[in-house]
């Protein structure tokens, strides 16, 4: 690691304005934030500089997914007239290892280049502690006036008997594996589980994803049930609705014992990976026994300022447990750090909060699904179209897909968008401006979008409420 990334010299007995805990995506957006507003920040990390998104999550797993899909484009160039096409994974370790430098060449650019440039940051290496005035590193007391834990969260396993003798892998070992087995099992139908069974499918790898409820629980069921069905064109097999009973090491690999209607079954892979779920990194903080709160499942409780239940100790991302987003950790941690610094005056506001499923069609939804929208006793309207009433998609002959839209009856403002459709994350973007300013669906619909994009779907789901979109012609909305 180079000199910008070791500990300060110049002053170990210094107190700084703002110690925070964590050096990945969420802690350096609040040192900078802190730093730019004037603040002496001491950022302590432990473990590879950059955290979860760069190193082992978002980066390494959408270009491996990228890669995938463009073997499965050449499967399906068939569906236009008079194309053929050819494409072949000839080395996967030559794609693990290109991702491994992106990774590397990110990790160098945006974390580890930048600390030089912020005079205000102390970078600090070790395991820290919480004490009083500030924290311990490795032994060495940093005084701090407030603090921001940013430590993240790491993959965690689900309670299966037998689990504990299973080498499976998780999201984080999947991404390093240079040699594909033949099978695996994918426990868990979360995003994780969704995007990288989908990647392994694609690559030739025979693929079995179950999960408890659904594929996608979070998701409008109608999104959830539509890819389960595409997920079986491509030969990736969904079982839902199952009880683990136990998971065992075979001589060829593992077996996976489950329940589902009544009956119970056994299925066997060469490997399994989990996904089902993540566990706060609090371990070593001592944050329980210095008046820091932690929910059942080990999460630092914050309230709407980020604030924890130990006044001048803050926390955001994915230790706290909710909105396990790069950008939602970010922006958490910006606002932690401007609180900190200046009077709790911020509240933390995720109406808008855009999230994003990789897979194909992508998954792309803002806002109240219908089910939470009726559970809060709103009174609503919902639209919902099929991507064959969208020009984009017949031009581009792949369908697949819907879009659908939540408003609420009697004030007529958009309250949720969700879209699944190939292009589907460069749209969603639209609906979010929409909620956040209020806008209503006949609003939406009297817009003006470009023809032929994805992002035209949603002004077609904003006129369906009240016409049907069949019978219009190009551009007549």
């Amino acid at each position: 690691m180079n000199d910008c990334c070791t500990p300060d010299t110049k002053d170990r007995t210094r107190r700084y304005d703002l110690a925070v805990i964590g050096a990945g995506s969420a802690g350096f957006s609040a040192a900078i934030t802190a730093a730019e507003r004037g603040a002496n920040v001491a950022l302590i990390g432990h473990g590879t500089i950059g955290g979860t998104c760069v190193n082992i999550g978002c980066v390494p797993s959408k270009t491996l997914i990228r890669a995938a899909e463009t073997l499965h484009n050449a499967r399906v160039a068939a569906r236009f007239a008079g194309v053929s096409a050819h494409a072949e994974l000839a080395d996967w370790r030559a794609t693990v290892r290109q991702k491994d430098d992106l990774v590397a060449g990110l990790r160098q650019a945006k974390y580890a280049d930048l600390l030089p440039a912020y005079n205000g940051i102390a970078y600090r290496e070790g395991q820290a502690r919480l004490v009083e005035g500030g924290v311990e590193v490795d032994g060495a007391h940093i005084a701090a006036g407030k603090i921001i834990i940013a430590t993240g969260a790491r993959p965690a396993a689900p309670v299966i008997p037998g689990i504990e003798t299973v080498p499976y892998l998780t999201s984080t070992t999947a991404l390093d594996l240079t040699k594909l087995p033949r099978s695996v099992l994918v426990v868990g139908g979360g995003y994780i589980g969704a995007e990288l069974g989908q990647m392994f499918a694609r690559a030739g790898v025979k693929v079995t994803l179950v999960c408890r409820s659904r594929l996608l629980p979070e998701a409008e069921p109608e999104i959830g049930a539509a890819l389960t069905g595409y997920f079986a064109d491509e030969g990736l097999d969904v079982v839902s609705g199952v009880a683990y009973r136990a998971i065992r090491r075979t001589e060829s690999g593992v077996a996976l014992e489950i329940a589902r209607d009544g009956h119970d079954t056994t299925i066997d892979a060469d490997q399994v990976l989990i996904t089902t779920g993540r566990t706060p990194n609090i371990e070593g903080l001592g944050a329980a026994e210095f008046g820091v709160s932690l929910s059942p499942k080990g999460a630092i409780i914050v309230d709407d300022r980020m604030r924890t239940t130990r006044a001048g100790i803050y926390a955001a991302g994915d230790v706290t447990g909710r909105d396990q987003f790069v950008y939602m950790a970010a922006y958490g941690t910006k606002l932690a750090a401007k609180n900190a610094l200046n009077g709790d005056s911020l509240s933390y506001d995720n109406a808008a909060m855009p999230a994003i499923v990789f897979t194909d069609p992508q998954v792309a939804s803002v806002g109240l699904t219908e089910a939470v929208a009726r559970k809060a006793g709103r009174n609503i309207r919902v639209s919902t179209i099929g991507l064959d009433h969208v020009p984009r998609a017949l031009a581009a002959r792949d369908t697949r897909g819907l879009i659908k839209l939540v408003a609420d009856a009697d004030s007529g403002r958009l309250l949720g968008a969700h879209i699944l459709a190939p292009e589907g994350a460069d749209s969603i973007q639209t609906a979010v401006m929409a909620i956040r300013g209020g806008l209503t669906v006949q609003q939406i619909a009297d817009t003006i979008f470009p023809y032929l994009t994805t992002v035209e779907g949603l002004k077609l789901a904003a006129l369906a409420f009240d016409k049907e979109v069949a019978k219009l012609s190009c551009c007549a909305g």
